[in-house]
């Protein structure tokens, strides 16, 4: 059975999450559900390369399919998107998957991004994109404090109790805060992150930027690893996956 590489977009407000849940509707189904009706009717295993939940958003998430024939990828994509409607999930690629690739554990770096609308004004064409703050944040002390909690560490204060991985260890490779306009975006990059870990470094950050705490804080909260001595879990809308790396790339189609 071929294997295909995918990469997606999706919007999260819809859905309960990209893992199929008895609640209610995720990508994870919608996507499995699209790719049946060019599988005999057989619902395939979808498997995406980091699970996002209800509420955070995708421009570069990618997953891994098999089917019982295979397509050209162009087609594939065509087929899937015809299939996705009215659901707002887009297959942006799509690539025959190289020998052994898979799309979880084959990925060498994530990277997520964080926006916060840092303005007076309510959003109205942002809604549902941004973490709205009205106070004027002070993205230098945020910043500062980030680089402190780059490398390998035991990210125990900035996990989900629900997390399941085996160990706590993470490498933050990038972890910047920068103004652009109206907005602060966080960006974190990683091989692999924890449950929540990014929406709670935005929270503890976020403590730094309304003055409430020093550049220090964030690194004695990571030392003391106490998850009930971090900050506020950040809402999940702000959180946007936007990309996977892999070494080597799947030969995507234009």
């Amino acid at each position: 059975m071929p294997l295909y590489a995918l990469t997606l977009e999706y919007d999260g407000a819809p859905f309960v999450g990209w893992q199929r849940q008895e609640n209610g509707l995720s990508v994870q189904q919608v996507l499995e559900e699209a790719a049946a009706k060019l599988n005999g009717g057989e619902l395939p295993l979808a498997v995406a390369a980091g699970r996002t939940d209800a509420g955070v958003h995708a421009e570069g998430q990618v997953a891994q399919i098999a089917l019982t024939r295979e397509l050209p990828p162009d087609r594939l994509r065509e087929a899937l998107n015809f299939h996705t409607r009215p659901h707002p999930v887009s297959v942006l690629r799509a690539a025959l998957a190289p020998e052994g690739w898979n799309a979880r554990f084959s990925a060498v770096r994530r990277g997520y991004r964080y926006r916060i609308l840092n303005r007076r004004a309510r959003p109205a064409l942002e809604a549902g994109r941004v973490w709205h703050v009205q106070q004027r944040l002070d993205v230098a002390a945020m910043h500062a404090a980030a680089q402190r909690l780059l490398g390998k560490h035991d990210f125990s204060a900035f996990r989900a109790a629900a997390c399941q991985a085996k160990s706590p260890l993470r490498t933050l490779e990038r972890l910047d805060v920068a103004r652009q306009g109206d907005e602060v975006v966080i960006t974190a990059e990683a091989r692999s992150f924890l449950h929540h870990q990014i929406r709670n470094l935005a929270g503890t950050l976020f403590e730094v930027g309304m003055g409430r705490r020093g550049e220090a804080w964030p690194r004695q909260v990571l030392d003391g690893r106490d998850r009930t001595k971090a900050g506020q879990t950040a809402p999940a809308e702000a959180l946007v996956f936007a990309f996977v790396r892999y070494e080597p790339e799947p030969a995507w189609c234009d």
